[in-house]
């Protein structure tokens, strides 16, 4: 795959630019109507419709939007609306002023990297523009159809500095939906019907409406404002809505996000259909992207010149692309007093010594890139000091540890940060509560981030297979992969461990996150988990991190899914399975046809007297095979399939 930023279309006629040439004609001039027949916005496809209108409904008059799927409500007559710091509603007494004509947009653009090489943004879209005759402001409400769902925000203009506390989007859904719920970008999930959400739930959530009807509440572009949760409200019918994580301050115009309605069949579309947040973000900001690189990382634990060269050694001999120091390299990292300038070692954790510097020298004359971890509190102090200092030494890029998420304060100052990262030509993971909102798209140099129970925290197969279909529809996530460490044994397998590796989507992969290429006689440590020769770690020498073609072949949260991506001309196939002994039939249809393959595949094999009892086997195929997956409970299967 070629990593380069293509320069995009112009894109549509913001909201900004239509109110900044029109807000002063609309304050002026006396509004046409409080109420209007409904508008009625269809997607490409013609499938999905979304309908908006301004009606009275108990001496209030409010914007309400609906959607539909194939004629079938999806989402019901849903309002709206802000509350000021002054405790003032804003769009409870709206006029409706001007309903432009819906216009078309398409192209097609290729990322830096992604799960495919290509993404087309193709929608129909609408501005409907109002006026709040109590609260004295416009209110214009834009709104995208896609084939794969619906997007809308609202700018707000006043004569005054806005400070909106609350933002109440609705999301009102027929029926008794389930959704499925956490309350922490890291958390457990559980499921609940949806009118039993309570508050403070995260983004995206995703929700089974029928048997073959999903939906996914989401954000996008999300970069200067407060982070949306999401609550349940009591009304007649399920509803949804928006919980902002702090304040807002703006000046006298205010954007929101996008708020994303994601549709499918199956869970597997909405995964498939999560290009839907990037094509909500601008295009690439960086002209010249080439030294961003995706690739596979080892995390360097031991912190010392023996164990970094002992990593690099290991990473240039198994295809890995970085080495990351992790957290102690220059200090407790929770002190306030600690120096993210120097290399200082933290005692608890390493007795060193390190020579940081010449170890990215090392590094660097064997082909691998080095990642150091910061934590926030020496981001916060010492970021304009750090970052061109990082980049003279040669770094290649920067985990943010523990970053501060949710107001409108840290939203700003993180992607701020990705920004200044740009600069200096350094490459970003953001660790912890962060969850992405497609700004990746715009600064590609944001590789991956956390926001997702990954193996670090233990988290059963059940667990990781709800957030393939719920966290990750949001963007890449940095699952911490573990291969030799116990809990493999404990919790899964060492053939979900290499599925793993590519039903995760995450451009920067750690793998063997607790694992160390020193032996216990090099470093004298007996408790930690070691990597060793092993066959099926040929797959993991050869998987890539990023792809130019993803297909979801199986799929349900919590149970089991089976993802085939493709690089160049050779396809990878993940499986995992979750409660339950089952068999999974994958069709080749996507092969090209009349091409012979040939499938190396990993599979567990409790027979094996080996130490990771994984099978490895070699079979011919073409575009018209079926093959049989069966996998016992918190096992997986990976495979190769390469042209002959």
């Amino acid at each position: 795959m070629t990593y380069s930023c293509q320069s995009t279309p112009q894109q549509p006629p913001s909201i900004s630019r239509v109110f900044s040439t029109t807000l002063t004609s609309i304050l002026l001039v006396a509004c046409v109507c409080a109420t209007a027949m409904a508008e009625s916005l269809k997607s490409p496809n013609g499938r999905i419709e979304v309908q908006v209108d301004v009606k009275e409904v108990d001496l209030k008059t409010r914007l309400n939007y609906r959607v539909k799927l194939d004629g079938d409500v999806l989402v019901d007559d849903s309002t709206v609306t802000f509350v000021g710091s002054d405790n003032v509603v804003i769009g409870d007494h709206l006029n409706l002023v001007r309903t432009p004509h819906p216009s078309s947009y398409r192209e097609t653009w290729k990322p830096v990297y992604g799960e495919r090489s290509e993404i087309v943004d193709n929608f129909n879209f609408q501005t409907f523009q109002c006026q709040d005759t109590e609260a004295k402001c416009s209110f214009y409400f834009e709104v995208r159809c896609y084939d794969q769902g619906v997007a809308f925000r609202t700018l707000i203009g006043s004569s005054k500095p806005l400070k909106p506390i609350q933002e109440r989007s609705e999301f009102c859904f027929p029926g008794d939906p389930w959704a499925w719920r956490t309350t922490s970008a890291q958390g457990e999930y559980d499921k609940v019907r949806l009118a039993d959400l309570g508050a403070n739930v995260e983004r995206p959530l995703t929700i089974q409406l029928g048997p073959y009807r999903y939906a996914a509440i989401a954000e996008a572009a999300a970069i200067d404002y407060p982070m949306m949760r999401l609550k349940s409200v009591p009304r007649d019918k399920p509803t949804v809505v928006s919980q902002l994580q702090g304040e807002v301050t703006s000046d006298t115009t205010l954007t929101t996000p996008w708020r994303v309605i994601l549709v499918g069949n199956t869970p597997g579309d909405l995964l498939l259909n999560n290009d839907l947040i990037l094509n909500l973000n601008m295009p690439c900001a960086i002209a010249d992207t080439s030294w961003i690189k995706p690739g596979k990382v080892l995390r360097e634990i031991s912190l010392t010149n023996d164990g970094a060269k002992a990593a690099v050694d290991f990473a240039a001999a198994n295809n890995f692309q970085y080495v990351e120091f992790d957290a102690g390299w220059y200090g407790y990292e929770y002190d306030d007093a600690s120096d993210a300038t120097t290399v200082t070692l933290d005692p608890k954790r390493s007795a060193g010594p390190l020579d940081l510097q010449e170890m990215i020298k090392y590094a660097d004359e064997r082909g691998i890139g080095i990642i150091v971890y910061v934590n926030r509190r020496a981001l916060e102090k010492q970021l304009d000091e750090i970052l061109p200092l990082y980049k003279s030494w040669g770094i290649a890029g920067v985990k943010y540890g523990f970053v501060n998420t949710g107001s409108q304060k840290w939203t700003s100052w993180l992607h701020e940060a990705v920004r200044k990262a740009a600069e200096h030509q350094l490459m970003v993971d953001i660790h912890d509560e962060y969850r992405p909102v497609g700004y990746s798209r715009t600064y590609p140099n944001l590789m991956t981030q956390e926001g997702v129970c990954g193996d670090e925290a233990k988290p059963s197969t059940s667990l990781a297979l709800t957030t393939l279909f719920t966290r990750n529809l949001a963007g890449a996530a940095d699952h911490t992969i573990c291969y030799f460490d116990p809990r493999v044994d404990q919790l899964w397998s060492h053939g979900q461990q290499l599925a793993k590796a590519v039903c995760t989507y995450s451009p920067w992969q750690f793998m063997y996150w607790y694992d160390t290429p020193l032996t216990t006689e090099q470093d004298g440590k007996t408790s930690r988990s070691r990597i060793v020769d092993s066959p099926e770690l040929e797959f993991f020498q050869e998987v890539p991190t990023v792809w130019d073609e993803t297909k979801v072949i199986h799929g349900e949260i919590g149970e089991y899914a089976v993802i085939a991506r493709r690089s160049g001309d050779v396809w990878y196939v993940g499986a995992m399975n979750a409660n339950e002994k089952r068999e999974l039939s994958l069709p080749l249809k996507f092969l090209n046809p009349g091409t012979q393959y040939q499938a190396r595949r990993y599979f567990d094999d409790p027979s094996l007297e080996t130490k990771t009892k994984v099978r490895i086997e070699n079979q011919p195929v073409d575009s018209t095979t079926e093959l049989t997956i069966s996998l016992l409970p918190n096992q997986g299967e990976a495979i190769r399939i390469t042209p002959k």
